[in-house]
């Protein structure tokens, strides 16, 4: 039984005389899960150097008749082995819309992709992050079609709204309506979608909606799953007359749901996705550390691509300074890539309007898309970027073997920073746009969630002559090499060191085991004399007293 007071605080604060009876659901679900298996490959109740995570859907590399999660498996055992962690299976429910992001049905694993034996057997070889996309359900969902059919059990799961109110000031992620009616029991009602018509947010102020997603995080730990992404989270909780993002009542239920699995598995890791500036973004850390274990550092994407078009590390090496001195069972969860676009809004007070047009212009001329939002006051600005992170990165006119050192050299960032780093497949495999699939599609992410086939893709890996071939090997080196150093540990202090504004510098130090490694990656494609001293752990050969770092080069100098 869970015998906590902040819990019962939290509760009375945000449902009053409903908190007993919230606390007794509560209980009722521990009890319920009390007795299941819980899986996780770690001892140690927090993440090391030894940490990395693959970003991936289950069934983006694709085997006739084969469940996706099988062909990820087979990839992963004769590829990857022990070069990564952990595993970020975004969602594989059954779905409606939006890749996935449009649950039908919480509880199930979709057919192509397999079932929950098959997500054990790769929980028993990695960790594994779920996807909790708790914001919103399906159009398509039970809950909903319940709720359309006049089921009292599911009037309040969802929020119904009248549209001669202001809903002026709500935060807008996507340029759709926020307002979608529907033919109901009751008649015609509008209900809440932030993202579309067929995402229909739930009601939290329902306490059933917050014992039902309780109930749901609580099996996802007992299927396999060390991390849990809540995305979308900072929209949870809605309020007339304001943003709707980030109110007091989100950071409350995020504690709650903290308190709650960490009592049923004190392994467990949340992990919140708040795509917004980095003051908002770190906010879900908690004033005391008791809402997430790791937030989404958002801001790096945008900033790494921008040093590389600039050859300028300067903003980046300042932003850098600037964060913010996490300590204990906190972190960043760094990542450059994934399965949305390359977000612009964590740039706001970072780069002003002039550099941010030119990044765009550049995705532009690269093969790739803009997305953008509904500000609120009839107007539109740039949302994200729709491209492949190495095409972002690159040139078109490179050579395979240019193009791989230069991508490695953004990718060397992701993994010398401060955090736990998450790799996107179609990075670790070296990708490019996916034009077809976004012609297909009309969808503008679409250009990044190209799926493989696996014959092709394993006839790629192995020759050695493929860009796909170069970039995934040299991504295993330098994650091999990390593993073994404890100055990339989470913990470890990082600080900038300007040498040259050509060269992304930082230093990384443990204090615990007294482990020093300078990170030195050259932004252009010029050879630059840098000072030198101690051993390149990538090259493993003691470096002169002055050296020549170059094009693209990375160098990581034990000290």
């Amino acid at each position: 039984m869970i015998n906590n007071k902040k819990l019962n605080v939290i509760l009375k604060e945000i449902y009053g005389n409903q908190a007993d009876e919230i606390l007794s659901g509560i209980n009722g679900l521990c009890n319920k899960y009390k007795t299941i298996k819980v899986l996780s490959t770690k001892k140690q109740t927090w993440v090391s150097e030894n940490d990395s995570m693959l970003i991936t859907y289950a069934d983006m590399i694709t085997e006739n008749n084969t469940p996706g999660v099988k062909t990820l498996h087979c990839m992963l055992d004769k590829y990857i082995q022990d070069g990564i962690s952990a595993v970020h299976l975004l969602p594989f429910y059954p779905y409606s819309s939006d890749d996935g992001f449009s649950i039908i049905d919480y509880r199930k694993v979709r057919n192509n992709v397999g079932d929950w034996n098959d997500i054990e057997e790769l929980a028993n070889d990695y960790d594994l992050m779920f996807d909790a996309v708790i914001n919103h359900i399906s159009s398509k969902s039970e809950w909903f079609q319940e709720y359309l059919g006049g089921n009292e059990l599911y009037k309040n799961y969802f929020i119904e709204c009248d549209d001669t109110l202001d809903y002026s000031k709500t935060t807008r992620p996507r340029d759709l309506p926020l307002l979608t009616e529907f033919d109901t029991a009751y008649g015609k009602r509008k209900v809440w979608t932030t993202f579309s018509a067929d995402q229909i947010d739930l009601n939290f102020r329902e306490y059933k909606v917050l014992l039902e997603v309780l109930d749901i995080l609580l099996m996802y730990i007992a299927c396999g799953a060390r991390y849990i992404r809540l995305d979308a989270i900072g929209f949870i909780w809605k309020e007339i007359g304001t943003t709707s993002i980030h109110l007091k009542q989100t950071h409350q239920i995020i504690k709650i749901m903290r308190i709650v699995l960490e009592h049923m598995n004190e392994n467990i890791i949340l992990i919140t996705e708040t795509n917004t500036p980095h003051e908002e973004n770190v906010s879900y850390f908690g004033d005391d550390y008791d809402e997430a274990h790791m937030v989404y550092q958002f801001p790096l994407p945008p900033l790494t691509l921008h040093a590389f078009l600039t050859k300028d590390s300067t903003v980046i090496l300042d932003w850098i300074d600037k964060l913010e001195n996490i300590e204990g069972n906190a972190t960043y969860f760094n990542f450059l890539a994934s399965h949305d676009g390359i977000g612009l809004r964590p740039l706001e007070g970072i780069l002003d309007k002039e550099e941010i047009n030119s990044i765009e212009k550049m995705v532009i001329e690269r093969g790739g898309q803009i997305s953008y939002r509904d500000t609120g006051d009839c107007s539109k600005c740039p949302y994200e970027l729709n491209i492949n992170y190495l095409d972002a990165i690159c040139e078109a006119e490179l050579d395979d073997d240019m193009k791989a050192n230069k991508f490695m050299a953004s990718q060397a960032i992701l993994l010398s920073v401060k955090g736990i780093p998450g790799i996107y497949l179609h990075s670790l495999l070296g990708s490019r746009n996916d034009i077809n699939g976004f012609k297909e599609s009309g969808i503008k992410r679409s250009i990044n969630r190209e799926k493989l086939d696996k014959n092709s893709l394993f006839a790629e890996l192995d020759d050695p002559l493929t860009l796909r071939s170069k970039v995934l090997s040299r991504y295993l080196l330098l994650l091999n090499i990390r593993k073994k150093n404890p100055a990339f540990s989470p913990n470890a202090t990082q600080k900038s060191i300007y040498l040259d504004k050509r060269l992304f510098s930082i230093e990384r130090y443990n204090r615990e085991t007294n482990d020093k490694v300078r990170i030195i990656i050259n932004l252009s494609d010029e050879k630059i004399m840098v000072p030198g001293g101690g051993e390149n752990i990538i090259k493993k050969k003691i470096l002169p007293e002055n050296f020549e770092i170059e094009a693209y080069e990375v160098i990581w100098q034990l000290l």
